[in-house]
């Protein structure tokens, strides 16, 4: 695991502003003033598959609408206010490792001709991909057709269920597999990986973006949010009950390795929560992440907790409020680690 510090000044540029888990954040103790100005100034998909009616025809419940392919393989929500959510998490990503989409070396003696974005969500980062490599294919896959309708010529999606059999023949096997946020809806991450390293040419590489679900404190391992603390506990059961176990983020290097992997690389990232740490590029992706997490307490909840632990909606929104107090409360000094983890195919 490589260690990047974390910056303690306004001078320090933006790269060296994410850190390993091991090195403690600086809290801010004077930051009133300079968090309300940050506040101020911080507040195309073609498809090659064709969409039956029954990809579109999604399902709607408690205000929110969520997925029809496969339906129930994964319970986070598809509208607009969840891709907006996306979006700034894909934003958020980037400003945690100075304005990159990858860490993986990719620049190192790898000719990238073809890419899979796995689980895409709302394509941003496989057309931004797409633009920062015209001389590749990239393609995106996802259980919801809701990527842009204007892409680079050479961007694709298809309609996908990344835990079936993959299907793509030799001669369509891939330099570079990506996959962010997947974690809880993944049931079998050997699989995922084995799959991935069977569908990779030679030297080819995986490499997966990951955020626990859980939260921590740079607070001397004291994490003074019982309410969140509790509804933490709550989902992740919900998900082990589905089989979908999401407290194995630590294992995932292990299993690329398992996978046959060579060359696998951890490095871990502090995603502070609200603008409690020192540092103007701090404070703003924290004001960035605080906000990313507030909209992400009821899609990672609502249906999961009504359909699977026999909540009311009612006391879904209830439990969510008293939440997202404590996710505000700079005193926690909390914060959630954005993991890289990435190895190449032999050959």
């Amino acid at each position: 695991m490589s260690s990047l510090m974390i910056e303690t000044s306004e001078d320090i540029p933006i790269e060296q502003t994410s850190v390993t888990q091991g090195a403690p954040l600086v809290p801010d103790s004077d930051a009133s003033d300079t968090d309300s100005a940050i506040g101020e100034s911080v507040a195309g998909s073609f498809y090659s598959a064709s969409l039956a009616s029954s990809v579109l025809n999604y399902t709607y419940e408690n205000g929110r609408r969520y997925h029809a392919y496969r339906e129930g393989n994964y319970l986070l929500p598809n509208d607009e206010k969840e891709q907006e959510r996306l979006d700034m998490m894909h934003h958020i990503c980037r400003m945690a490792i100075g304005g990159a989409i990858f860490r993986a070396p990719l620049h190192e003696s790898l000719r990238v001709q073809r890419v899979l974005d796995m689980g895409c969500g709302t394509g941003l980062w496989t057309i931004t991909f797409a633009d920062d490599w015209p001389e590749a294919v990239v393609i995106g896959t996802d259980l919801s057709p809701i990527q842009p309708s204007w892409v680079p010529p050479n961007c694709k999606f298809y309609v996908d269920d990344i835990e079936r059999e993959w299907t793509y023949p030799p001669a369509e096997r891939f330099d570079y597999i990506h996959g962010r946020a997947l974690l809880g809806s993944i049931s079998d991450w050997r699989k995922l990986f084995s799959n991935a390293f069977n569908n990779l040419n030679p030297g080819g590489i995986l490499e997966i973006q990951e955020r626990p679900t859980d939260v921590q404190s740079d607070d001397g391992g004291k994490i003074h949010v019982p309410h969140m603390a509790d509804w933490l506990d709550k989902l992740n059961d919900g998900l082990s009950a589905i089989g979908k176990p999401s407290r194995i983020i630590h294992l995932l290097k292990g299993y690329m390795e398992e996978a046959g992997f060579l060359d696998v690389r951890e490095e871990i990232y502090k995603l502070p929560i609200g603008p409690w740490a020192k540092g103007r590029r701090n404070k703003e992706l924290g004001l960035f992440f605080l906000a990313h997490c507030a909209n992400s307490a009821e899609p990672y909840t609502l249906a999961l907790f009504t359909r699977v632990l026999g909540y009311s909606a009612e006391e879904v929104h209830a439990i969510l409020e008293r939440v997202k107090i404590e996710l505000r409360n700079p005193r926690a000094h909390l914060y959630i680690p954005l993991y890289f983890v990435w190895g190449r195919k032999p050959g």
